[in-house]
């Protein structure tokens, strides 16, 4: 038994260090070292044997890498959807009477701009224009 349990803290052991030492760029990266880790202690528990620790290894850093791939697919698509986002839309200073300034996020819309509170402007709004509005 301590066999076993000094290969699995070995693999473990082996494994973190490994992770820390190469870094992961990644979530799909990260996800199939923390799979080949588990799956490779699991491996080992059930066969007890090179084998099964080696086919466990595997099993898992497929199951890691697939789920850590899913978490990047989403971070690309939201950086994606802020790049899209800041592409079709500004932000204009609205100076108030007290010398404070307000910001108001204007969206493209066809060949106008669309404000916050949904009016729409045919060209992009002046200071002047969205101060009656958004500024006091």
């Amino acid at each position: 038994m301590a066999g076993k349990l000094e290969t699995i803290m070995l693999v473990v052991f082996l494994g973190v260090t490994s992770i820390y030492l190469v870094g992961c760029q990644s979530d799909a990266q990260t996800g199939s070292a923390i799979g080949a880790l588990a799956g490779a202690g699991i491996g080992q528990l059930a066969g007890g044997d090179t084998e099964s620790t080696l086919i466990g290894s595997a099993v898992g850093a497929g199951a890691g890498y697939i789920l850590g791939n899913e978490g990047d697919k989403k971070k690309t698509q939201q950086q994606m959807h802020t790049m899209r986002d800041d592409m079709n839309s500004t932000k204009v200073n609205v100076t108030n009477s007290n010398d404070s300034v307000i910001q108001v996020k204007l969206k493209k819309c066809g060949v106008g701009w669309t404000g916050p509170r949904g009016e729409y402007y045919s060209k992009l709004p002046t200071q002047e224009q969205l101060r009656p509005v958004y500024g006091f």
